[in-house]
């Protein structure tokens, strides 16, 4: 049995598990406003991009998988249920973990390095990635985890009350509570703090294009280049992510992507050059890329951390197609954590971890030649 069917299956008799990702801070001042706990109707609201069925039911129309929920059952999310054909979101102000994170963590390297991001998650997730690093909080239900009340307005006031330029929806998935962000997203760019999205990107065109509205920069993992693997290791689509990318590409919103290195899965020279020559083709040369490092964890437990070798031909083989800012990621002190000059290989944004040094930057442009380095840098 999988694990989300086991958690449908228990319900509210579940153990919370840890929450991961927490500021003892931040969450201070949440825990006083709201004590912990994990009700068995959270609080609902009606969610957006969903249809009525003649004969019944509702079908949703946020993610592509297009989930028809009778009444009193949910989605694939397990965060939005029908309730007498009216189709509610649970998490809406319901976070269940909360962070202030440097941008670099999202990670975000053309977009104003250095910054912070007030970083927060809803319960949920609309894919099962076998090796997902929060699997305790994006495989599980609302009621399955600590929660506790977090607004949009309170979002907002606490990042003014802080000085934090940049909001991160992250941790899960932001898509299964779209209207959580969106809401956030919107109070935000009214206080001039830059909302952001850390996503798998497996979203239909019409929520993205709304949540692109008030978005500044878009951050998605793109698990692998073939559908093979979204089928058997994360249980999507890769279509949709790739025409995601696209339509965050043409919004103009600052767009980063991820691709997490996994040994013997997604690491062949094939794939690393299939990867770089769709994103060359279809995204253009400036799309900054992050080869990351994999851990073993959650459902991939028994396969080992990816060699510094795979990470570096992988970084090789789009830089030798022609992609101009490569990154290797969880691989601190390594020199593809900085930014280069693509004209005259000047370093441009010096990075340690997350840890940002020199920024040798004058209005976007590298200082010692004058080129213009693609980013959200001021």
């Amino acid at each position: 049995m999988k694990r989300r069917t086991f958690l449908k299956t228990v319900g509210c008799g579940a153990a919370a598990p840890a929450l991961p990702a927490v500021g003892a801070g931040l969450l201070a001042a949440a825990h006083n406003a709201c004590v912990f706990a994990a009700p068995a109707q959270p609080g609902a609201v009606e969610a957006r991009h969903y249809v009525r069925l003649d004969g019944g039911g509702v079908e949703c129309r946020l993610c592509p998988r297009a989930c028809r929920i009778t009444d009193l059952e949910r989605g694939y999310c397990g965060v939005r249920e029908n309730r007498g054909d009216t189709y509610y979101t649970l998490v809406h102000g319901r976070a269940c973990a909360l962070n202030i994170d440097p941008v670099e963590k999202k990670p975000l390297y053309h977009f104003l390095p250095g910054s912070s991001a007030y970083s927060f998650a809803a319960a949920g997730c609309n894919v099962h990635c076998k090796c997902c690093q929060n699997w305790e909080i994006s495989q599980a239900r609302p009621e399955q985890v600590r929660s506790f009340d977090l607004p949009p307005a309170e979002i907002v006031r606490q990042c003014r009350q802080r000085s934090v330029p940049i909001i991160a929806a992250t941790y899960t998935e932001p898509t299964v509570y779209f209207e959580y962000l969106q809401d956030t997203a919107i109070l935000a760019r009214k206080a001039g703090i830059r909302p952001v999205m850390v996503s798998g990107g497996y979203i239909m065109p019409q929520p993205l294009t709304e949540l692109l509205e008030h978005l500044c920069a878009v951050k998605i993992d793109l698990k692998a280049i073939r559908q093979r693997y979204y089928t058997d290791y994360v249980d999507g689509e890769l279509k949709p992510v790739l025409d995601a990318l696209v339509q965050v590409k043409k919004s103009g919103v600052w767009l980063e992507i991820v691709y997490l290195v996994i040994p013997t899965l997604n690491d062949s020279d094939a794939e690393f050059r299939e990867l770089a020559r769709w994103i060359k083709a279809n995204l253009g040369p400036d799309v900054p890329v992050h080869f990351s490092r994999f851990q073993p964890q959650y459902l991939l437990t028994k396969l080992p951390a990816t060699p510094l070798a795979a990470l570096e031909r992988a970084y090789g083989i789009a830089t030798a197609e022609g992609l101009r800012y490569v990154y290797l990621g969880n691989i601190p002190g390594h020199r593809a954590e900085s930014t280069f000059c693509p004209k005259c290989g000047s370093r441009v944004v010096e990075r340690h971890g997350y840890r940002v040094g020199t920024v040798a930057l004058t209005r976007g442009e590298c200082i010692a030649c004058g080129t213009t380095i693609p980013g959200v840098w001021t």
